[in-house]
C-alpha cells in the first residue's frame, strides 16, 4: 500500500512513465520511495541553508555580537570556497565508496554538528571571539557541504532515472522555498531584532540537517564496486571538450548569483537597516524559488542545456533593466528594483536546476563524483578570485558592474548553444 502511494506521488511530481532504463533493476524497483526520500532530505538542508545564510543571518548575528566587520566579510568567501574547492580531493574517497550515501549522510550530520557550534558561540562568546569562532565554525560547515555536494550527484544518477532529476530537485526548492519565504517576511517585519530568535533560527538549521541525514541514511541505495580512493584529476578536462564548455557557461552564469547586491544598492538600500535589505533579498529568491523551481527542474528533464541558454538570457535582460531604471532615475521607486530583483532570482534558481541536471546527465556513471569535483572546484577558484575582485567593482560603480554581468550571462546563453544535448534517450 504504501509503495503504491509512494509510487503514485512520485509519478505526480515526476511525470515518470514506465521503468528507468538506465537504472539497475534493483534501482527501478526503489526509485519511487527513493525520489521521496531525496525530496524531504534535500527540502529540510535547503530550509536549513536559508536560515543560516552567510549573507543574512550571519552577517546580522556577527554585528550584534559586537565582532569587528572584517568577519562579516570573511563570511561568504569561506562558505563558498570552502564548499568548492575540497571536493577535488574528496571524489576519490566518495568513488571508493560501495554506498556514496553514506558521504552525504556524514555531510549532513556534520553541517549540523557546526551549526550547533556556531549557536554555542553566539551564545557564550562576544566580539573578536565571536566572530573568529563563527568563522571557523562556518569553515567546518563548508567543508561537510563539500562532502554533499561531490557525493550528490552521483548518488541521485544511481537511484533516480534521467528524465526525472529535475523533477525531484526541483520539487525540494519550491517546498523548501516556503519556509524560507516565512523567514523573509519575518525579517521584513521588523520582529526579529532580536538575537535570540536569530540563534533559534540557526538551532532549527542544525536540527534539520541532523533529521535529514537520518531519513538520507534510509535510501536503498545497490552496493558500487568500489575501488581505489585516488583524487579526482583535472586530466579529464582534456580529454571532454563538453564539460570544459559546460564548465565555461556555469562560470559566466556565476553573474546571476553575484549581481543582487547591486540591485540592492541602486534602490537606495543604504537608508534602510541591514537586515531589511537582506531580507528584501531573500524574499524575492524565496518567491522566485517557490515559483519557479519545479518548472524549472522539469524544463531540464527535456533539456537542461535549454535551460542554460534561456536563464541566461533572462538573466541578461534582468540586468539590463536595472540598469536602465537606474539610468532613467527610476531605480528607487518602490516597484523597480523588487521587479527586476525578482526576474533575476527566477533566472539564479533556473541556473542552479539546469547546472545540476545538466552535469549528472552528462558524467559517465562511473565518473560524477570526479566530473562534479573539477567542475565544483573550478568554479571554486572563480568565486574566490570574484570575492577578492567585488572590493574593485565598488570603483566603476552598481551600473558598470551590472553591464559586465549582463554581458557575462548573454555570453554563456551563446556558450551554451555549444554544449551536447544530454537529455536525448540513450
Amino acid at each position: 500500500m504504501q509503495d503504491d502511494v509512494a509510487q503514485r506521488a512520485f509519478e505526480t511530481l515526476s511525470g515518470a512513465e514506465g521503468d528507468a532504463q538506465d537504472l539497475s533493476s534493483h534501482a527501478q524497483e526503489a526509485e519511487a520511495p527513493n525520489a521521496l526520500r531525496h525530496i524531504a532530505s534535500l527540502t529540510m538542508t535547503k530550509v536549513a541553508d536559508g536560515l543560516i545564510d552567510p549573507k543574512l543571518m550571519l552577517s546580522w548575528l556577527l554585528t550584534a555580537l559586537g565582532a569587528p566587520a572584517v568577519y562579516a566579510g570573511a563570511l561568504v568567501p569561506i562558505r563558498e570556497a570552502g564548499a568548492l574547492l575540497p571536493q577535488i580531493v574528496m571524489a576519490g574517497w566518495v568513488q571508493a565508496m560501495a554506498r556514496r550515501k553514506w558521504a552525504w549522510v556524514a555531510g549532513s550530520a556534520g553541517q549540523g554538528i557546526f551549526a550547533a557550534l556556531i549557536v554555542l558561540a553566539a551564545l557564550t562568546l562576544e566580539g573578536s571571539a565571536a566572530g573568529l569562532a563563527i568563522c571557523a565554525a562556518l569553515a567546518g560547515l563548508a567543508v561537510s557541504r563539500a562532502a554533499c555536494s561531490v557525493s550528490y550527484k552521483d548518488i541521485l544518477g544511481k537511484t533516480v532515472g534521467k528524465s526525472r532529476r529535475g523533477s525531484i530537485t526541483g520539487t525540494a526548492g519550491s517546498v523548501a522555498s516556503a519556509g524560507v519565504l516565512v523567514l523573509a517576511l519575518l525579517l521584513m517585519s521588523g520582529l526579529v531584532q532580536d538575537r535570540g530568535v536569530v540563534i533559534a533560527a540557526i538551532a532549527l538549521a542544525a536540527g534539520l540537517w541532523g533529521g535529514a541525514a537520518l531519513l538520507f541514511s534510509t535510501l536503498d541505495e545497490a552496493p558500487s564496486e568500489g575501488g581505489k580512493a585516488t583524487p579526482a584529476s583535472f586530466s579529464i578536462l582534456k580529454e571532454d571538450a563538453n564539460l570544459r564548455r559546460f564548465i565555461l557557461v556555469r562560470g559566466l552564469l556565476v553573474a546571476t548569483s553575484l549581481a543582487p547586491p547591486y540591485f540592492v544598492v541602486l534602490a537606495g538600500g543604504e537608508d534602510q537597516s541591514a537586515l531589511g535589505q537582506l531580507g528584501a533579498l531573500v524574499l524575492a529568491s524565496a518567491l522566485a524559488s517557490l515559483l519557479s523551481s519545479y518548472v524549472w527542474g522539469r524544463l531540464s528533464d527535456q533539456s537542461s542545456r535549454r535551460v542554460l541558454m534561456l536563464t541566461g538570457i533572462v538573466g541578461a535582460l534582468a540586468m539590463v533593466g536595472a540598469v536602465a531604471l537606474a539610468l532613467l532615475g527610476m531605480a528607487t521607486q518602490i516597484w523597480a528594483m523588487p521587479l527586476v530583483l525578482f526576474i533575476l532570482m527566477i533566472a539564479y534558481h533556473g541556473v542552479r536546476q539546469g547546472r545540476s541536471t545538466y552535469l549528472v546527465d552528462m558524467s559517465p556513471k562511473d565518473q560524477r563524483s570526479a566530473y562534479a569535483a573539477v567542475s565544483n572546484t573550478v568554479i571554486g577558484g572563480l568565486l574566490l578570485v570574484a570575492g577578492v575582485a567585488g572590493g574593485g567593482a565598488a570603483l566603476i560603480g552598481p551600473v558598470a558592474t551590472l553591464v559586465l554581468f549582463a554581458v557575462m550571462s548573454a555570453g554563456a546563453a551563446i556558450a551554451a548553444l555549444g554544449l551536447r544535448e544530454v537529455e536525448a534517450a540513450d
